[in-house]
């Protein structure tokens, strides 16, 4: 072990205990006694972005293959020891980090440390496991996407209009093609890479004794090999500098929809620049007194339903570059997407030129911390938060600075954010209802 050092979070009411294994693992301890239960996470720096071309889909697709048994353990024993101890397990693919985790009785941390640094040593990559594995992903396809109205709208569906190259562009839950050629030795290769101790955060939130947690943590995840991580590539691309539409017949969605996204500034290189177009996301339609939702739902009823986020899937704190701010929305049958674009470029204007109404700011600024404090409430959501702000940013604290950051946005950056929302810097994906047709 290496490098203790404390940070204070406002969101685990106790000090964050951070340190470094030498085979490379990064550790975050938040002792929470409130209650007790502990939840773990394991977070691996490698997500959809990382996935080789000719194999889209592989990120998600090995997480599957993470839970079908180890070198000591059989085919989905790490479900029935975590659910046998009264807890919760699971795993999920995102852009940039595939994460694994329990939420458990305290005095079974001691089984949830030694179950992920049983396969953190090697998941048991066999001909008939990634078969099946294969099988049930496409099965998760089907379910999610192709039968699915507006399947993968706009998560999968807008990334390839607004960006050329193949990490931000293509399909993240694969196509069907990709995953059937996909091979052992293709598993092994990825897992090899990717899943090193050094490339991993391991965060530990709830009733936990900081000194007993140390020692079990060096007990068990300290003979995990060590591999270094791998040199993450950089994933930057251009600005767009002129508008880029594309529309798809979706068969079964009933009514017309679009999505539309601008590039944002860097989420871990420039985070202050970054933060006002958040909050401006919050201000066109959070709630009803939001602007876009006043406009478009309650008085033009040209939109049954707005929305708007910052990054692909909705998480604008766990998300590198390049990211965008998305808003979307339904039509009413017949709606004309260039009519609501138009009057979206027209709020967006009014909000630059004019600024906020008194008191705008702080309540959709007070609404975004009451979210982040709600979201913290579990001991497994402050686990997940610690390890992939640790893991982007190497700053697992900055999960108690989020909402007074939040404070820090004025609105002269809300203003700008709001200007640079501009047609010829945004890509737009449109659905048009197939009425149920085959």
């Amino acid at each position: 072990m290496s490098g203790h050092d404390q940070n204070v979070s406002a969101t685990a009411t106790a000090a964050l205990e951070r340190f470094t294994l030498p085979n490379g693992l990064r550790v975050v301890l938040a002792p929470d006694r409130s209650a007790p239960v502990v939840g773990v996470a394991v977070v691996y720096d490698v997500g959809i972005r990382s996935e080789p071309a000719g194999r889209t889909g592989f990120a998600h697709l090995f997480e599957h293959l993470m839970f079908q048994g180890s070198e000591n353990l059989e085919k989905l024993a790490h479900f029935r020891h975590v659910q046998g101890s009264g807890g919760t397990v699971n795993g999920s693919t995102h852009l940039d980090y595939t994460d694994y985790f329990e939420m458990l009785p305290s005095n079974a941390l001691e089984r949830a440390l030694f179950l992920e640094a049983d396969r953190m040593r090697g998941p048991r990559l066999t001909e008939e496991n990634l078969r099946n594995q294969v099988d049930v992903v496409k099965e998760e396809i089907r379910v999610n996407v192709l039968n699915r109205p507006y399947g993968g709208f706009p998560w999968l569906k807008l990334p390839p209009v607004m960006f050329d190259t193949f990490p931000n562009a293509h399909d993240g839950y694969g196509s069907f093609d990709d995953l059937e050629s996909a091979t052992v030795p293709d598993a092994a290769d990825f897992f090899a890479k990717y899943y090193a101790a050094g490339n991993a955060v391991l965060a530990v939130a709830g009733d936990l004794d900081v000194e007993r947690a140390v020692k079990l943590v060096e007990r068990h995840f300290g003979d995990v090999p060590a591999r270094p991580a791998p040199q993450r590539p950089g994933f930057t691309e251009p600005d767009l500098t002129g508008e880029r539409t594309e529309a798809y017949t979706d068969h079964l969605a009933p009514l017309p929809a679009f999505a539309a996204a601008w590039r944002v500034p860097d989420p871990i290189g420039d985070f202050s620049a970054y933060l006002p177009y958040v909050v401006l996301a919050e201000v066109l339609t959070d709630g009803d007194a939001s602007r876009l939702v006043q406009r478009l739902v309650l008085t033009d009823r040209s939109v049954t339903t707005v929305g708007g986020y910052v990054s692909f899937m909705g998480e604008p704190f766990d998300v590198r570059d390049p990211t965008a701010v998305l808003l979307q929305a339904h039509l009413p049958p017949g709606g004309s997407v260039a009519a609501v674009l138009a009057a979206i470029g027209e709020e967006c204007d009014r909000l630059a030129q004019d600024g906020l109404a008194e008191g705008e700011l702080a309540r959709t600024v007070a609404r975004m911390s009451t979210y982040l404090l709600r979201d913290a409430d579990t001991v497994l959501s402050r686990a997940l938060h610690y390890a992939v702000l640790e893991q982007q940013r190497r700053d697992a604290a900055l999960a108690g600075e989020l909402p007074r950051m939040l404070t820090d946005v004025t609105e002269e950056q809300v203003r700008a954010a709001a200007a640079a929302l501009v047609p010829s810097r945004r890509a737009v994906v449109e659905v048009v209802p197939g009425g149920g047709q085959s």
